[in-house]
């Protein structure tokens, strides 16, 4: 049956690549976005499909629609954004959150958070269960986002258990692929950019700090099945990938698929900048039945080839 979707964010980076899969199956398909951090670029290939609307909106005023389910993805996620004006970033997030689970609870629909593992904080537990409540300054650089997310998180089951919404939270372990901004500083895309450029691979710290790579098609699938869930079952689950990797075995794997000559450079770490991430799935292999396929080598060759075509696109190689 085709449902009637509203994906906010949608014209971001996962946002993007949820709506094609959502409209791939058949569902009419929203997307809502202001274009903060999203790109018409990402959505444009859809706009021909019948069952696809793009919604310029911000979440954080109140918007009414009939719809079956929501997906809230809505929210500045890498540092440079979420940095550039905190305040909003903690609107967004916070009421963001209260318009789209007033308009669920109205509406009758699903409705589904997009959190992420930054609520863990810089974790004292390894790997990180959905049991543990994190390491969160309140007061840092990054705690628009950590604490706009929690409290994202706090405000969807609060409304599960005062108005009997069905809702869903995943917790998003770090995640690359197409569609990334290529200036948004996360790990992948700089260092994917600063290889096809030929410039200096600019690692933080001394480059043995753990993070943990799921490829984005592996991502969504988590989305669909964590939705698919009967009523109830409200999470939060952990989509990630187990597999750790060091800045500098990612650094290396980026400069051996780009043929690249660029050379290693050190920084100092940024403040609260955690120094391991690694989800434990057990949940989301228990009633998910979900796990990563996509392995990192396979999954950098395709993100390569995006941002090699985008930086050409530009100009900015030759």
């Amino acid at each position: 049956m085709k449902k009637r979707i509203l994906v906010t964010g949608g014209a971001g980076f996962i946002g993007s690549h949820l709506c094609t899969r959502l409209l791939n199956e058949g569902n009419e398909v929203i997307s809502l976005d202001n274009y903060f951090t999203g790109s018409k670029k990402n959505i444009v290939h859809l706009l021909d499909n019948p069952y696809f609307e793009m919604i310029r909106h911000d979440v954080t005023e109140p918007f009414f629609i009939e719809v079956d389910e929501i997906y809230n993805l809505a929210c500045p996620a890498s540092p440079v954004h979420y940095q550039y004006n905190p305040i909003k970033t903690m609107k967004t997030s916070v009421m963001g959150a209260i318009n789209m689970l007033g308009l669920a609870k109205r509406v009758n629909a699903k409705v589904f958070q997009a959190s992420t593992s930054e609520v863990y904080g810089d974790p004292a537990e390894h790997p990180q269960r959905e049991s543990y409540w994190g390491n969160v300054n309140p007061i840092g650089i990054r705690s628009c986002y950590d604490e706009g997310k929690r409290a994202a998180e706090t405000l969807f089951m609060d409304y599960h258990n005062q108005n009997n919404v069905d809702v869903k939270i995943v917790r998003i372990f770090n995640t690359y692929g197409p569609n990334m901004n290529p200036e948004d500083g996360r790990v992948v895309s700089n260092f994917i950019v600063q290889a096809l450029k030929g410039e200096d691979i600019t690692i933080f710290g001394d480059g043995q700090q753990t993070r943990s790579f799921q490829y984005v098609d592996d991502l969504v699938e988590g989305f669909i099945r964590l939705m698919d869930t009967p009523k109830g079952f409200t999470g939060p689950v952990n989509i990630g990938n187990p597999y750790e990797f060091t800045m500098l075995e990612l650094a290396k794997n980026v400069i051996e698929l780009t043929g690249s000559s660029s050379k290693l450079t050190f920084m100092p770490l940024p403040q609260d900048d955690p120094k391991q991430r690694q989800p434990d799935i057990s949940l989301a292999k228990k009633e998910l039945d979900w796990e990563p396929k996509v392995q990192l080598r396979e999954g950098l060759v395709k993100t390569i080839a995006y941002f090699d075509t985008l930086l050409r696109e530009e100009n900015k190689i030759a």
